[in-house]
């Protein structure tokens, strides 16, 4: 993971957190003929928050779309499995995976030391830019946001970053408030409960676009990288998702994917 010059210390002291001891689930899970395990024979099943647009998002008719949704169908279709999308909070998607609920997560998930201890990742498929939103006029900036009320989604980088101490490189918890989703948090900064909002880029420039009067900040909060989540020690089912990653990329699969959602500055 790269970070911006105001996220630079901190990183490396994830791995001493306290981690919750999470029981692996059991009972309903099968292979298929290919010796791939996953929780339902046949299924490859995939936790999400669908509420982060362009990467995971609900349509119309009440199915799924976003680069997410896209790149774990045609992982599904290489690995001959059918793709179930199972919706849910972010933090509540993460530990799905961990607890042997669901194959694999994604979600617009970065790969953290905090997570590497009780998750496996895929190699990266994508680089995630966080930027922070503001008013039209607003005095903030990246030097002063210390000083500012900062409204982040629960459970992302996004919000274990900017409420560490100030000693970690962080702004403190009195200083942000965590909410259910992105689009929860850019109400409330329209609603003047907070500052701005610390959040990806991608989906920043759809809550900008859609809601007049908000803009985002020059310069990168914080770039990093996006993989797929897997339960620990199923190495078997991230060799597969991984092999037929590496082969979409080669193809242009996976970057046609993200040029349909992001388009080219």
């Amino acid at each position: 993971m790269i970070f911006g010059k105001h996220i630079n210390r901190y990183y490396l002291r994830y791995a001493g957190w306290l981690i919750l001891g999470l029981l692996a689930g059991c009972g309903n899970s099968g292979s298929d003929d290919s010796g791939l395990k996953t929780v339902e024979s046949g299924k490859l099943i995939m936790s999400t928050n669908a509420a982060f647009p362009p990467y995971e998002m609900t349509t119309d008719d009440g199915g799924f779309a976003g680069i997410d949704v896209e790149i774990a169908q045609a992982i599904a279709d290489k690995l001959g499995l059918e793709l179930e999308i199972d919706d849910m909070d972010f933090d509540a998607a993460l530990l799905a995976v961990q607890q042997g609920k669901s194959d694999i997560v994604m979600a617009g998930v970065s790969v953290t030391e905090k997570r590497l201890l009780v998750m496996d990742f895929s190699d990266s498929y994508a680089t995630g830019v966080q930027v922070v939103i503001v008013k039209e006029g607003s005095d903030v900036t990246m030097d002063n946001l210390g000083e500012k009320m900062i409204g982040t989604q629960r459970g992302t980088t996004g919000y274990l970053y900017a409420s560490d101490t100030p000693e970690n490189g962080g702004y403190g918890e009195d200083h942000v408030t965590a909410y259910e989703n992105g689009m929860t948090a850019v109400q409330a900064l329209i609603n003047g409960q907070v500052d701005c909002v610390i959040i990806d880029k991608a989906p920043a420039l759809e809550y900008v676009a859609s809601n007049p009067g908000l803009t985002i900040l020059e310069g990168n909060w914080v770039e990093e990288q996006y993989a797929i989540g897997f339960g620990k020690g199923n190495t078997a089912l991230k060799d597969a998702v991984n092999q037929a990653l590496a082969e979409l990329i080669a193809d242009g699969t996976v970057q046609g994917i993200i040029d349909k959602y992001i388009k080219a500055n």
